[in-house]
């Protein structure tokens, strides 16, 4: 029968096999090799506008009257009608363009316009160059209106978030889910993102390395999927049979009745 020491040695031998490393858990490490590290300063330039995203497009210039042909209608909540005549309630918002299937909106005066594959830069100097030849010194300003990204796994709080303001890097993304849990791997973050192409492509980070800055898919874009993989003792305790807390109880229970009677 095991004697009081022995029983005492096992358990500290149990808690610091079951301690957690600092490389495991801090991110960014090295973090003073961080101003060597060349880190993409065009961002939006990554940023391409795909199918089915939504497009919200501001036309301005010295003579507003001359740039409301070229933007949509406002449009607002609680539309009805009273006496034959319509009233729009709430606050009024830019209805926003859909890009369809080929890659094109249908924009006011100009017609169809090709907008896949563009950022939001070009796409803003291109259509200031076909609205010059109707009015002077137009200003183009376009945002993507649903730019979301979808964090799962083991954060605090999973879901699907919206982004304002287009610039979302994978740490700002964690942390709109509530961060890491303990049990999540750090390092081995999967985001997952829809090609030009239609095709799928994945990258796993490591953000326990300050080198995740270099990484094309450090900051995200719109619909991409950020997945936290469980760590392997969240894993082996998913296996564990649900009674396993109970085996366990009466266990303990039974070395200590042991430990008494070795008295």
């Amino acid at each position: 029968m095991l004697k009081p020491k022995s029983v005492f040695y096992l358990f500290c031998l149990f808690l610091l096999s079951s301690c957690v490393s600092r490389e495991e858990m801090v991110y960014f490490q090295n973090s003073d090799r961080l101003n060597e590290l060349s880190s993409n300063p065009s961002i939006y330039d990554n940023l391409k506008i795909k199918p089915n995203d939504q497009l919200s497009i501001t036309v301005s210039a010295e003579e507003m009257e001359a740039a409301l042909p070229f933007n949509l209608p406002f449009v607002g909540n609680n539309i009805g009608s009273q006496n034959s005549e319509v009233r729009v309630n709430g606050t009024p918002s830019l209805q926003n363009y859909l890009v369809n299937a080929d890659g094109e909106i249908q924009f006011p005066v100009l017609g169809t316009v090709k907008v896949a594959g563009l950022n939001r830069k070009e796409l803003s100097k291109k259509l200031q160059r076909e609205i010059e030849e109707y009015i002077q010194k137009p200003i183009v300003i376009v945002r993507i209106s649903n730019f979301q990204v979808t964090v799962l796994g083991e954060v605090n709080k999973p879901g699907t978030f919206p982004v304002t303001d287009e610039y979302l890097s994978l740490p700002k993304a964690l942390g709109l889910a509530g961060d890491l849990t303990i049990y999540g791997k750090r390092k081995n973050i999967l985001v997952v993102r829809e090609s030009k192409d239609g095709n799928k492509e994945h990258a796993y980070l490591d953000l326990t390395d300050s080198e995740i800055v270099n990484s094309p898919f450090y900051y995200l874009q719109q619909n991409d999927v950020v997945y936290v993989e469980p760590n392997g003792p969240q894993l082996q305790s998913a296996s564990y049979n649900r009674n396993a807390s109970v085996y366990i109880s009466i266990a303990s229970v039974l070395v200590s009745v042991a430990v008494l009677l070795t008295r």
